[in-house]
Order: C-alpha cells, then structure tokens, then sequence
C-alpha cells in the first residue's frame, strides 16, 4: 500500500455566502477589539461645550491615553452601547459583571484634559427619557414616591451609563472653589480659554447693541439684553456701538441656594451648603487613599461615594455612621475621582449638579475631531476649518 503518497491538499472552495459571513465576524471583532481598546467615535449631542466643541462634531475618543477599561458588561451586542437600534430595549445582559480593572496607558487624567466618561447619575433612569431624564432630579421635585410609582424605571451598569463630555477642571486633591462664575484651584485662577461661553448682561443707551456677526443674536428683558459670549468675544461687545457695559450674568448671589428643588446644585443638602451654580465650595476633591472624617454636616458629599461608586453599605442613625456593618467617624476613598465642568458654563449639565466623577466611569480623552456641520445638514453646512484637528488646537 502506497502510504507514502502525498495527499491530495486542494481545499474545498467556501461557498460565496460562507466567504461573506466570515468577513462579517472578522469586522466586527476586529471593530470591538479596536472600540475597546484603543479608540472610539462620539458625537457631540449638545451645546454644553460650546464654543470648544460644537454640536455635531464627530470627534474620535482615545482609549490609550488614560489606559483602555475592561468591559465591566462584557456580555453585550457588539458595536452598541446601551440601547438597541430601532427595536429599542436593553443590548446587554447583566448575568456576568467583572470589576473594574483598567490598562496601562500614557498617562492620567489632567487638569483641563476634555474627557468622555459615563454619567455618573446615570445607574438610574427614565425608561421613557433615557438619555436625558434625570431621575434624581425628578425625585428632588416631584418626590421619589409620585416618580416611581408614575414613571418607568432603567437601572444600568458603570460601563452602560450613557456617555458624557465634559471639561475636567479639578483632579483628585485639588481644592475647587467657583466665585461669581469664575474657576479657583487651589486659591489660584484656572485656564480661560478663548471658546468657552458664559452669560452676559448687556446695557445699552436705549437702542439695540450692534455686535459682531459671531456671536448668538441677544435678547431683550426689562430694558437690558442678554446673551451668550465667548471669552474672546467679550472686549469686542463692549467697544460695540450703542453698548454702554457688559457684565456677567450671576444666577444666583454668593450664600444663596437656588430656591427651586431642581436647581439645586451639589451635594442638594441646602442646610449645609450654601452653593449655587456660580458661588461654589471650597470643596475638595477626593483623592484615593485620603481619609476624611465623617460628620452629620459633611456626610451628603460622600454618601454616594460610600454606597454608590465604592459599593459599601452606609447606615446613619442618631448622627452617627455604621460602613459595612461597624461603626465609623471616617472614610477612606478606594478611587480617584475628578470635576467635569462644560465650557458653556452656563448651558451645561456637570458636576456642578452631580458632583464627583469616579476613575472607573471615565472612558478616553477627546482626540481629534473628523467631521463637523452645522444645523442645515452635512451637504449644506459643512465645518471644513474644524476636519482633522486636534482637541487642543481647537481650544485656541
């Protein structure tokens, strides 16, 4: 018997359908694997970070630079993040939950890096406002009982929270403080970039302002007009014929708590904290392994760190704190956390209304941007000044 002789090693062509198939599962691991692991496009969905970044810029995200996160919700249809297309309902199982471990990268969060994380109030919201109903704020106002009774209720994950984009402002240690809209870290101003907007009030000798083209059209109340202006914009406006004076627009005074429940800002205890939206802290920043001591007065910036972020059970009875069973007079931080801030500061949802944001929910840093158009549409209105520019580079 001839078994020396060669086989014969002529493969079976695959059939047409068969070839195609296999090309899919390839894209789609190889698109997971690059989603995952080394960089990520997102939209701009807001104005909250006007005038730096503009609503429909498509920028990518970067997974490198602060290390890529493990999936935390690895079971899950590839390529979606939390919501199906068009049929709508969850895209991921929570049968297996890993714990939060992340890659090393080139480095760490910075002060005023523009970071893509995931909303941090985000582990609960409205089924029929998924994306923007603030289930906290809606039981602030209306009182937990009225919205749960009323309104349908998502619970998701770390990893599964819709994704947000926002200025960090103050990292782990920092001392934060806004006065009169103004940033302070640690005493000391923080960076004013050109682009970033603020409201201003505009006085006029009685006639309507004539200002630059650029800038958003003002509106009249009570004799004075009003409107939103980029840093670089603000001297111009005031050289503005028929303009008497620009100054910034406070909504609330220093020692002033806003007066309506959902208004409130950070940490939403209105006894102790006398904060507003433009008069803010000094509040600082929790920094992993920093302990701190626990007190009836201060407990409403940490609880949510305690159960929510750092998984503990916290029980408070008579002033006093019981953490995981024991009582406590302190509270040693697990995690780095940092302060997200909108450049259009005062059009922005941030941390100003949901406080600190963890190390486990930040996803990249914003990159460059590839596509951007106005609102008649990307054949129309084409941003061609801002295609293939850095993040930086656009700051300036």
């Amino acid at each position: 018997m001839a078994f020396w002789r060669k086989k014969d090693t002529v493969k079976k062509k695959k059939p047409v359908w068969r070839e195609w198939l296999d090309a899919a599962v390839f894209a789609i691991v190889a698109a997971t694997l690059i989603r995952t692991f080394l960089f990520e496009a997102y939209t701009i969905p807001t104005g909250s970070m006007e005038g730096t970044m503009l609503v429909n810029d498509y920028l990518f995200v970067s997974k490198l630079a602060y290390g890529p996160r493990i999936p935390m919700t690895p079971v899950a249809v590839p390529l979606v993040h939390n919501t199906m297309p068009f049929t709508g309902g969850k895209s991921y199982t929570e049968s297996v939950q890993w714990g939060y471990h992340r890659w090393p990268g080139f480095g760490d969060v910075e002060r005023n890096d523009v970071v893509v994380f995931n909303y941090p109030a985000g582990d609960t919201v409205l089924a029929d406002n998924p994306a923007d109903g603030d289930y906290y704020r809606e039981c602030r106002v209306f009182g937990r009982n009225a919205v749960v009774n009323t309104r349908p209720i998502i619970t998701r994950p770390v990893d599964k929270k819709e994704n947000y984009i926002k200025r960090c402002v103050a990292v782990p240690g920092d001392v934060l403080e806004i006065k009169n809209g103004l940033i302070y870290i640690d005493g000391k101003p923080a960076a004013l970039y050109p682009h970033s907007k603020l409201t201003y009030v505009i006085k006029t000798n009685g006639k309507a302002p004539l200002l630059n083209d650029d800038v958003e059209p003002p509106y009249q109340m009570a004799g004075m007009y009003f409107t939103s202006l980029e840093n670089s914009q603000v001297e111009a406006a005031r050289k503005a014929p028929n303009v008497v004076s620009v100054d910034l627009y406070l909504h609330e005074q220093a020692g002033a708590s806003p007066t309506e429940p959902g208004e409130w800002v950070f940490p939403q205890d209105t006894a102790n904290f006398k904060w507003n939206r433009d008069n803010f802290g000094p509040l600082t920043i929790p920094k992993k392994g920093v302990t701190v001591a626990l007190t009836p007065q201060n407990i409403a910036l940490y609880r949510r760190i305690i159960r929510n972020y750092e998984l503990n059970t916290l029980d408070e009875q008579d002033g006093k704190f019981i953490i995981n069973g024991k009582e406590a007079t302190s509270y040693t931080f697990k995690m780095n956390y940092y302060w997200m801030m909108g450049d259009n500061r005062h059009n922005s949802l941030d941390s100003r209304y949901w406080g600190f944001v963890p190390e486990d929910h930040v996803v990249g840093k914003a990159w460059f941007v590839w596509l951007s158009y106005g609102q008649d549409g990307m054949l129309k209105d084409m941003r061609w000044t801002r295609l293939f520019r850095g993040i930086h580079s656009l700051e300036k």
